[in-house]
């Protein structure tokens, strides 16, 4: 059982999921380290923590409810220099990992960011390397509950007059910089639809069209034995015979022992990192316009190549990419777009009837799925987003062994995972190019940012040699430069399609590297009592 009173509440609970689609996003520059500590100081008792509340959806989502449901969550975090500026001792702060001490911005050849068609010169303002008076210390992040209407409740509003009235010159600023309509804080928000009823309400989508949301990982300690055995399948590691366990706890909570019966590299004195962990802000801007007009025009190529029908093709074409429909139903188990119309219908039907049985079924099969029967990428392409994020048992040196007793599931993937959180940002609705501002504020938590974030960013995401596709990168969030291309496999007599030269779709915006620390290291950081002897 994990301390949940210890750990902040947006490590195990994605917000968005809860019924908070609004959020914000402010950035701090410490000057006097004394005032720093009193701004830490003054957060800390209203910093939302992983104890339960009540869900809208259902009434104990996971495990008992012990305190109310608040109007706007609020978490708080810290770049390595914003601890050095808080005078955390040395012999701390040098027990650090080596990446987290760089920086997001000095590791952009590592994961890509300063690749020619994804560029660090692109970064908002308030990212920029440069002087050490704009550098970003702290991180407190917002997520709201929406009124009717879709606006945030007022409480986001007042918590942003709160924070901004704890600055002080000469001790704590708010720094400006972002892009956007307000350059003072990062805006985010769910993408909002009628409700039928004269109002809005959040969608679990991101601007391509896909469903978002889908396939965070499931580690031991995040739900009560109940739930856990509802979300486990699909979500944890895949045994070699065949079943689903949680991932170990010390995958994404230091101090706690991970995959490798270790723990990861943490800085002492114990307290400090335990139940804390690191987490990589990323801005992601989405080129909508260019992903639609490619989708479109490649699509119906497809379809033509193919011989389906012509209207058949682009919404394929994203299934492939992504590895997903749009809707989250996996292309292994709907291969076709018959197919998937068929999951549809019946979705739709249990739903219109009410029979949450049927539905909440179909939900749980949108993650219940492994590649053993698709080795070749012929239902699902070996480099689809999807696949090369998360690869499942794609990777098992015996992936293609008749024999079952000879497989190792997710061994090789287990140790990669990473906790998604975020929103996305801005509107794409009606845009007639992409030089607005809409894209995705996307937060990767994991315990090891270089074994688990860099890793897959680098080596799966930019890279395609361990799916044998050479420099491919992922079709969706990659680096595509004139040479790009998507191959979409086809069966052994007949000829691979070729999506050729397929532009920048995601581009970096900004971010950095942060460390979230406990309540208890909260305290510690607060009062300047840190011994790491």
């Amino acid at each position: 059982a994990l301390d949940l009173a210890n750990i902040q509440g947006n490590i195990l609970t994605a917000y968005g999921r809860l019924g908070f689609p609004k959020g914000r996003f402010l950035l701090f520059h410490v000057e006097d380290a004394d005032a720093g500590r009193a701004f830490v100081a003054a957060i800390r008792p209203r910093v939302t923590t992983a104890l339960r509340w009540e869900s809208p959806r259902r009434p104990e989502p996971h495990g008992p409810v012990v305190q109310p449901r608040p109007d706007v969550t609020v978490n708080i975090a810290f770049t390595y220099e914003g601890l050095a500026a808080l005078r955390v001792p040395t012999r701390t702060l040098r027990e650090m990992p080596d990446e987290f001490i760089d920086g997001m911005a000095a590791r952009a050849d590592i994961i890509g960011d300063s690749a020619p068609t994804n560029n660090i010169s692109m970064w908002d303002g308030i990212w920029q390397p440069g002087d050490d008076d704009r550098r970003v210390h702290i991180l407190v992040s917002l997520n709201a509950q929406m009124n009717p209407d879709g606006t945030p409740f007022a409480a986001l509003d007042a918590t942003t007059a709160w924070l901004r009235g704890l600055c002080q010159p000469g001790g704590v600023r708010l720094l400006p910089g972002h892009r956007g309509g307000n350059t003072e804080f990062q805006e985010a928000s769910a993408i909002l639809v009628p409700d039928g009823k004269g109002g809005v309400k959040p969608v679990a989508q991101e601007h391509f069209g896909y469903r978002d949301g889908i396939g965070d990982p499931v580690f031991e300690g995040q739900y009560p034995p109940g739930r856990e055995a509802d979300t486990v399948v699909g979500n944890g590691r895949l045994t070699a015979d065949g079943k689903w366990q949680p991932l170990a706890t010390g995958e994404f909570l230091l101090g706690h022992p991970d995959e490798a019966q270790e723990t990861a590299e943490f800085a002492m004195p114990y307290d400090f990192s335990r139940n804390g962990t690191f987490m990589a802000y990323r801005k992601l801007h989405q080129n909508v316009v260019a992903f639609r007009d490619y989708i479109d025009t490649t699509g119906h190529a497809f379809a033509a190549y193919t011989g389906i029908p012509a209207n058949h093709g682009p919404a394929t074409l994203m299934a492939k990419m992504a590895g997903r429909w749009q809707d989250g139903t996996p292309i292994t188990i709907a291969p076709t777009y018959e197919a998937w119309e068929l999951i549809r219908d019946k979705r739709a039907t249990a739903w219109a009837k009410q029979d949450m049985v049927t539905f909440n079924a179909m939900e749980r099969d949108l993650l219940r799925f492994t590649y053993q029967a698709d080795p070749d990428g012929l239902s699902c392409p070996v480099t689809a987003h999807i696949r090369r994020s998360n690869t499942r048992d794609t990777l098992d040196p015996h992936f293609r062994s008749p024999d079952p007793t000879e497989r190792h599931g997710s061994t090789l993937n287990n140790r990669r995972r990473i906790l998604r959180r975020g929103l996305p940002y801005g509107s794409a609705a009606g845009a007639a190019n992409d030089s607005g501002e809409h894209g995705i504020i996307m937060l990767m938590v994991c315990a090891s940012l270089f074994r688990q974030f860099e890793f897959v960013q680098q080596q799966w995401i930019q890279y395609g040699l361990d799916f044998n596709a050479g420099n491919d990168t992922c079709p969706i969030i990659g680096n595509h430069g004139a040479d790009a291309k998507f191959v979409i496999a086809a069966p052994k007599s007949g000829t691979p399609f070729i999506c050729d030269r397929p532009p920048q779709f995601v581009e970096t915006r900004g971010g950095d590297y942060f460390f979230v620390p406990s309540m208890t290291s909260l305290r510690l950081i607060a009062g300047g009592i840190i011994d790491p002897t």
